[in-house]
């Protein structure tokens, strides 16, 4: 089920650009503005996870899907999207609207730590 709650992120500390974004584990996803999406492929592999977003209105979008080969699941490639994705939204001052469930589980498992949201209540129901 799309998550269609729309929320108001801002930042709660410095974080690097969104156009990299890495773990510890040597991870990175980079951010292809053109195509819209935010991409990581572990170790050269010639499959690379995707973030897609697309914009929706003035400064508003929707982080629409995430996709890991089943190769690399489980190394936290979907929460280094996800995190990037997030800091994006912070960077720009964008309104995020969440279709993907993943992403909805990040944001829900520790929203303080990523993001402050608006409407809490909203995005709960």
């Amino acid at each position: 089920m799309a998550w269609n709650a729309v929320c108001r992120v801002s930042a709660l500390n410095k974080r690097r650009p969104a156009a990299f974004s890495s773990l510890s584990s040597g991870l990175t996803a980079e951010h292809d503005q053109q195509n819209r999406r935010f991409t990581v492929r572990p170790d050269r592999a010639p499959d690379c996870a995707v973030l897609r977003y697309r914009f929706t209105g003035d400064k508003e979008v929707d982080l629409m899907s995430t996709f890991v080969p089943e190769t690399f699941r489980g190394r936290g490639v979907a929460a280094l999207l996800s995190q990037a994705a997030m800091d994006f939204v912070v960077e720009e001052k964008l309104r995020a609207r969440v279709s993907c469930w993943y992403i909805k589980k990040y944001i829900e498992e520790d929203p303080l730590q990523h993001i402050t949201l608006e409407h809490m209540h909203e995005l709960l129901h």
